[in-house]
């Protein structure tokens, strides 16, 4: 191999390069050992011995062992246990984007280096893409749950809170329709999903649909058992449903490569709106009846 003259600088450069591709190496040989699923966990090795050749290429420039970021290692590690596989490693690669423009700027010094570029934007995709995660394959399903109880319960509580103005009594009464609601949301998945899969698909589709809808209940009511007035109640449920729809979308965005801004305003656009025109009817009905509970 021809001898390239470096400067500190370059030098340097080329070790934080190390540093990401055998962090990566060791990322993914250590998901590679704790995966049941045997066809993602070949992917996931041959990733990592192609995140090693990245390593290899780039010591035989600047002639330096460099060590993993051990932390980085735990953190996704960690990341991919807790909410999968396929957002574990996206989050992780879509945190890579600046170093393969680096690596672009380097071809004019090293050639080579625009190949290794090309294999982390394209290879390495398209080896993710096809790894086969259950989460993903019922995300429809807790997209179901979630955004049924987002608009269902925050335009409800919106409602009950002008009309009633008892913080006990709404979250009572909200608790009750968001139970009622989530089993009849899973149940209608389940009979709907049950039409064109198996028994066992029907069943898990439900059971995601139903705990993503009661999860975002206990979410949204939560307020309603911690403080008094009941503005303040509805303030608390409003600023969680837009931590639950920014949290999801920003899962969804990276796990799916889904455009996360367009996502999360629509969602928020019509959770709120379902709010505001809850409330309003709230107000008309509590004038017209002259509720004073």
């Amino acid at each position: 191999m021809q001898t390239i003259s470096l400067t500190q600088e370059q030098l340097e450069q080329i070790k934080k390069f190390q540093k990401n591709e055998i962090t990566e190496y060791y990322i993914y040989q250590k998901l590679a050992e704790r995966i049941q699923n045997k066809e993602n966990g070949k992917i996931l090795e041959k990733i990592a011995e192609e995140e090693k050749s990245h390593y290899e290429f780039w010591k035989s420039h600047s002639h330096f062992d460099v060590r993993p970021n051990k932390l980085k290692v735990f953190f996704y590690s960690l990341i991919s246990q807790i909410f999968g596989l396929t957002f574990g490693i996206k989050l992780m690669e879509n945190g890579e984007n600046k170093a393969n423009e680096n690596y672009q700027l380097f071809a004019g010094i090293i050639p080579e280096a625009l190949k290794i570029a090309e294999e982390e934007d394209a290879h390495e995709k398209k080896l993710i893409n096809i790894l086969q995660e259950e989460k993903l394959s019922y995300i429809g399903s807790v997209v179901l749950g979630l955004n049924d109880a987002l608009v269902e319960l925050t335009g409800a509580l919106a409602g009950l809170s002008f009309a009633l103005q008892n913080t006990r009594i709404i979250a009572l009464v909200g608790l009750i329709t968001g139970v009622a609601a989530s089993l009849s949301m899973a149940a209608s998945e389940y009979l709907s999903t049950k039409a064109e899969e198996n028994g066992n698909v029907a069943v898990k589709s439900a059971l995601y649909t139903g705990i993503a809808y009661i999860f975002t209940v206990i979410l949204l009511i939560l307020p309603y058992f911690i403080f008094s007035h009941y503005l303040v109640c509805l303030a608390g449920t409003i600023i969680f449903a837009i931590l639950v729809i920014f949290l999801f979308n920003f899962y969804i965005s990276i796990a799916k490569d889904y455009d996360f801004k367009k996502r999360f305003t629509e969602m928020l656009v019509i959770s709120l709106g379902v709010a505001a025109i809850s409330f309003l009817i709230g107000y008309v009905i509590r004038r017209l009846f002259g509720i004073d509970v």
